[in-house]
């Protein structure tokens, strides 16, 4: 199998206004180069961030609109089934049910023949654990027993979605989704980062191939590009500044393969006063910013994505469209101007 290619080339997070999965499913293998399965938050409860992952979780509830782990049953069961899980690497355990992922299902039904790429995605541990509360809607992330059943409980919807993928082709890129991670002198999560880096650490031991953590930021940069990712997402249409001090360990993480997805076109209303140009200026001078502190030009260029700052899901389809158009068109632009 030949290299991993960046080089500009576009894709995306999963999430998508859309109801129909077929539609959602189209849009992402037509305008981008490293389509990703969509998720469908408006289709149904059980598509948001933090239910979409939860099938089998010691515990837990689904009520309604609420989702929760109920500490007062008896979890030692269902934790010692997760575990039997986890070490003997059943990865059916992790499996994702269509009703709480149609996008994916009909995602692994089209036909994706000749694609180098797809991108699949789990919620990341330290958001899920922050999204999913006990009875006492208190996060799981801050009971110890729950955290850590709860990333390997993700590893394994990783590994499964990757499985899955890989039976269609033959390189995938999963990412680990982390919205809520910021610096800890900004965020509301009181975690030490050893533990933030252990957590991450175990989700992403369960990818075999090609393997991200997207955050919106601003966040620790060194202790995400410290980590066995081979792709760092992040919005760098509002948080692109906050990469610039850690221009030393960016460097590092290019010379060692390392690949930066640019979220660059907004994610928001904003989109509708955006172009093309206007979008590759703010590349131009983000890029400049990173250069200027001694970040190699042609290295960067060569290992950089484009991909919208966040997810869609928010969005009307209107605007979500014009935000995969203008990813494509950004992408575009960048490899006909740099030649990559």
């Amino acid at each position: 199998m030949s290299a991993f290619r960046a080089e500009l080339r576009s894709l995306a997070p999963g999430s998508l206004p859309h109801t129909d999965p077929a539609v959602a499913c189209q849009l992402m293998i037509d305008r981008l180069d490293i389509p990703a399965w969509p998720q469908l938050p408006r289709r149904s409860f059980r598509e948001n961030m933090a239910v979409q992952f939860s099938e089998r979780f010691p515990g837990l509830v689904v009520s309604g609109e609420q989702v929760y782990v109920d500490r007062g049953r008896d979890l030692s069961f269902g934790l010692e089934q997760l575990y039997m899980a986890y070490l003997t690497n059943d990865l059916e355990f992790g499996a994702i049910d269509p009703d709480y992922a149609a996008g994916l299902s009909h995602f692994l039904s089209c036909p994706l023949e000749g694609m180098a790429e797809v991108k699949g995605q789990v919620t990341g541990p330290v958001s899920w654990g922050m999204m999913v509360k006990d009875q006492n809607w208190r996060p799981i992330l801050y009971d110890e027993e729950l955290a850590e059943a709860a990333a390997k409980h993700l590893r394994l919807k990783a590994a499964w979605t990757e499985r899955e993928l890989r039976k269609r082709v033959p390189r995938t890129l999963i990412f680990v989704e982390e919205p809520t991670l910021r610096h800890p002198e900004s965020s509301s999560i009181s975690l030490d980062q050893d533990r933030v880096a252990a957590l991450l650490e175990e989700v992403l031991a369960g990818i075999e191939g090609l393997k991200g953590i997207y955050c919106a930021g601003p966040a620790d940069w060194s202790l995400l590009l410290s980590t066995t990712i081979d792709v760092l997402y992040l919005d760098m249409y509002e948080h692109g500044e906050s990469l610039v001090p850690y221009s030393e360990q960016v460097s590092a993480f290019l010379q060692r393969g390392g690949v930066i997805a640019w979220g660059i076109v907004p994610a928001s209303d904003q989109v509708l006063e955006e172009t093309v140009e206007s979008l590759v200026g703010r590349f131009d001078e983000r890029l400049g910013w990173l250069t200027d502190r001694g970040v190699d030009r042609d290295e960067l260029l060569a290992s950089s994505l484009l991909a919208p700052a966040g997810g869609c899901g928010g969005l009307t389809e209107e605007a979500a469209e014009r935000v995969l158009d203008l990813t494509a068109g950004v992408s575009k632009a960048l490899r006909e101007r740099y030649g990559v």
